[in-house]
């Protein structure tokens, strides 16, 4: 069924219909099982065929992903800068936006806790891409390999801490978790430099 047809992602009617897709999939993973729900209970509740469905999106993993891996970002924008350089208050800031993403996640998903795992690859991809160009922006002379290495294990230290965090109940605030983590990072980083170096 994937691919029946091109929508223009301009066209009112098509923006509308996206609309309901997501509203229709929010109901449901409010009241479903991510596992057990369906196209077809996707498709009901938004009144609209399986066809059409397809047209948006090739499955429910897709549409996943449109749902909350691509507003991840926006918590990452709204507290750092894409051009800053990678300092411990930008990493600091990178902690509290994951935090805010995995809270505000748990709110709008009721069963948050089933669907995190399946969005964590793009949202560290994410994380990896965004770090990359901070690290890249600050070390343009510097090896990419390096650099790239660097910001994937950044952000999978992120991701990893930022969602233990999260499945522990939030014990602690942000800002202690920040407190503990951001210097074990940052050390991490100052080894660019001794790498470089070797």
């Amino acid at each position: 069924m994937p691919g029946v047809f091109a929508p223009n992602p301009h066209d009112p009617r098509v923006i509308r219909t996206r609309q309901l897709i997501l509203d229709a999939f929010m109901w449901q993973l409010n009241h479903t099982d991510f596992h057990t729900m369906t196209i077809m209970d996707i498709a009901k509740k938004a009144t609209i065929n399986r066809a059409t469905f397809y047209a948006h999106f090739p499955d429910k993993y897709a549409l996943l992903e449109a749902l909350l891996a691509d507003a991840f970002m926006e918590y990452v924008l709204k507290r750092v800068d894409a051009g800053a350089p990678l300092t411990e208050d930008t990493v600091q800031e990178l902690i509290y936006s994951l935090c805010d993403y995995h809270e505000s996640s748990n709110k709008c998903v009721k069963k948050y806790n089933s669907v995190a795992p399946i969005i964590e690859k793009n949202i560290k991809k994410q994380l990896d891409d965004f770090i990359v160009q901070l690290l890249t922006s600050e070390n343009p002379h510097k090896d990419q390999k390096t650099l790239e290495h660097a910001a994937t294990l950044l952000s999978w230290s992120i991701y990893g801490i930022t969602y233990q965090w999260n499945q522990e109940g939030r014990l602690e605030s942000p800002s202690a978790l920040a407190r503990k983590i951001v210097p074990l990072i940052i050390g991490g980083i100052s080894q660019l430099h001794v790498v470089e170096e070797l």
